[in-house]
């Protein structure tokens, strides 16, 4: 009897553990492009083209290499829609109920396929062994611990995996460089075009279809050029490394208007469908240092968000289970403003990463972090749609982690467990970062009134709104101590300020 081996849309790696002794002749392998996946968010129109478009690449793929491949198109008449009557359907085409499957990357997904009864169907869960670290490994590390600081596990996994050390010590005898990659562009940069893969027809097919059946969901469907095979998002990669390396790390952080790309790799989303296998990418990296010695702070800091970062917010997904998204620590409650949807707003900052994120389904981690998160943790928006939000605008957006990013690190909603400290900022910080500031019509240096930049005043109302549940913590202390000093009057036409200004955002 054939087995049925199910590859999911982020498992697009023929190295995927579901496809490990496959028997070409006999197994087949089951692919479905669901209406329960491409509609349960309001998913970007460039997300759903990379994927359906690397899928069906996938597909075609594994057929050359001589698998059996049985997909079910978008289209498809008895497209059921959703995993569970997929897989069935699927099993009684090819006589078969044994299924094997790679552990989706998702709560949601998982509890979809073990509601497959034992009587229905033989369902073989298998590890996820992309990743450097198993759930297991997480769980051993976090047993005990008070706190989960990411950077006590990524020295760990850089010793574990022998990863930028000199024996037992990290080379440089540093482990961290964060501290020199905050630099802002000066003068004029020529930044390198990011990688554009010209559409073929099988892409182009995708961007009929989604036009047509995904016409109301969010972003722009023009000029899709993103890598959709492994061979492409190898060469992202290694532009990457031949073209912005060098400058990652000194300017990781910066901000600059009409620049969408800067130095970064964009190679987020490839990792995270699977094109890419996070080793491979560390790797390579790390062999660019030994043979062409970029600066270690650009190095470091890359591999840092791989090893460090994205196996540590896995972790943390896991550890914590489904109701992770149901944390609301700081009780916010505010509906999400309309302008995040049409990037209508007289906040250039705000302005220039939305209207990216539109075009592009895309901007990097400090536009993510410290402008459209900031804003939304000092003025309370309500978690769920926060997440909401996130999950469906980008391209490398998938619960696992999108959540503990926006929910532990964006909006401190679960109280401390991922950040020390919530990351709120004023104005300061954006202009320090950006050249935003300097085309608004809102003033950077003035912290009251009609014309301040509403980051600076919402700032302060954040921290006293929240004092009861804020001041303990140590690293805003200083913040505190600053809030004390302040008349009351002061105070009070802070909280004025921020009452007026959301007044006008709700008003929109």
């Amino acid at each position: 009897m054939s087995t049925l081996r199910v590859i999911l849309g982020d498992q697009l790696n023929v190295a995927i553990s579901a496809l490990a002794d496959c028997d070409k002749a006999n197994d087949i392998i089951l692919m479905c492009e669901l209406k329960q996946e491409a509609g349960y968010a309001n998913h970007h129109k460039k997300k759903l083209i990379l994927i359906f478009s690397a899928m069906r690449h996938f597909a075609l793929e594994l057929t050359e290499r001589g698998y059996q491949v049985d997909y079910v198109h978008y289209t498809d008449p008895d497209n059921s829609g959703c995993f569970e009557q997929e897989v069935l359907r699927a099993c009684q085409r090819h006589q078969s109920n044994h299924v094997v499957l790679t552990e989706p990357s998702e709560h949601r997904v998982l509890e979809a396929f073990e509601s497959l009864s034992s009587e229905q169907i033989n369902l073989h869960i298998r590890e996820d062994d992309r990743f450097f670290c198993s759930h297991a490994e997480f769980q051993q590390w976090a047993h005990g611990k008070d706190t989960l600081r990411m950077e006590n596990f990524y020295r760990l996994l850089r010793k574990r995996h022998n990863i930028l050390m000199d024996g037992d010590k990290p080379v440089g005898d540093r482990w961290n460089y964060d501290a020199e990659n905050r630099k802002t562009p000066k003068g004029k940069h020529d930044f390198p075009l990011p990688y554009r893969q010209k559409q073929d027809e099988i892409t182009q097919h995708v961007v009929t279809l989604v036009a047509t059946e995904f016409a109301d969901h969010f972003g722009s469907i023009e000029n899709f050029d993103f890598a959709v095979t492994r061979k492409q998002a190898l060469a992202v990669l290694d532009k990457f490394i031949e073209q912005r390396l060098t400058l990652f790390g000194d300017f990781q952080d910066a901000m600059l208007a009409g620049e969408a790309w800067l130095y970064h790799s964009h190679i987020g989303m490839y990792l995270n469908l699977g094109l890419l296998l996070p080793a491979e990418v560390v790797q390579r990296v790390e062999q660019a240092w030994h043979e062409s010695n970029p600066p270690i702070n650009a190095v470091e800091g890359f591999i840092r968000q791989i090893l460090g970062w994205r196996e540590y917010v896995r972790g943390i997904y896991w550890l914590q289970g489904p109701d992770y998204k149901n944390q609301n620590f700081l009780n916010a409650q505010n509906d999400l403003p309309e302008f995040f949807w049409s990037a209508d707003t007289e906040l250039n900052c705000l302005k220039q990463c939305i209207t990216e994120t539109k075009d592009n389904a895309y901007a990097h981690h400090i536009q993510r972090l410290m402008v459209l998160g900031n804003f939304t943790l000092l003025t309370g928006v309500d978690p769920h749609q926060v997440n909401a939000w996130y999950l469906a605008v980008y391209a490398d957006a998938y619960e696992w982690v999108e959540l503990p990013n926006v929910s532990g690190m964006v909006l401190y909603a679960d109280g401390g467990l991922l950040a020390s400290k919530p990351y709120a900022a004023s104005g300061a910080y954006i202009n320090k970062m950006s050249d935003y500031c300097k085309s608004c019509r809102y003033k950077v240096s003035l912290k009251n009134g009609a014309d301040a930049c509403p980051f600076n005043y919402l700032y302060w109302n954040f921290l006293i709104s929240n004092r009861d549940k804020l001041e303990s913590n140590f690293r805003l202390g200083m913040s505190y101590r600053t809030l004390d000093k302040m008349s009351e009057d002061k105070r009070s036409l802070i909280q004025s300020d921020a009452r007026v200004f959301w007044a006008s955002v709700t008003a929109e």
